[in-house]
């Protein structure tokens, strides 16, 4: 049915239980699972460029190692079922869109991904993730409560 499956994470309980979800299914399946974070790249303003320089490289690292908590505890989830995992994150200011670029770039077939995330105000403004993955996939995507 499906060989290959995209488990986008966040971190958070609801991502890391879709995550179990898409992994689940995939040993099903017999697919191969690809789990990918997307970090929001830090904005600076040009006036006070210099002043956020440390800043800026502070956000960048202590992002990377949240990003690669997130993917060994998607990675463990998977060798724990038996399956390996290949993992990878990203910086764009669109969730959504570097999910289907991946789910592309990556030939997979299925999205597993829960049904928000912590986007905080962003979400209640511009709409979930998730709900601009459903719009925009040319592959099926299964949404996970």
């Amino acid at each position: 049915m499906f060989k290959h499956i995209l488990l986008p994470t966040d971190g958070s309980d609801l991502s890391l239980r879709a995550a179990k979800l898409g992994i689940e299914l995939a040993r099903t399946c017999g697919a191969r699972v690809y789990a990918l974070h997307v970090i929001a790249p830090y904005h600076t303003i040009a006036y006070m460029a210099e002043m956020l320089a440390a800043t800026e490289i502070t956000y960048t690292q202590d992002a990377t190692v949240r990003a690669e908590q997130y993917l060994a505890e998607v990675r463990r989830m998977a060798e724990a079922a038996g399956m390996e995992c290949s993992t990878e994150y990203v910086f764009d200011d669109r969730p959504h869109e570097a999910i289907i670029r991946a789910a592309r770039e990556q030939h997979c077939d299925l999205v597993v991904m829960a049904t928000h995330g912590w986007r905080g105000f962003t979400r209640l403004l511009l709409g979930s993730e998730v709900h601009k993955v459903l719009l925009e996939s040319e592959i099926p995507v299964l949404v996970c409560r």
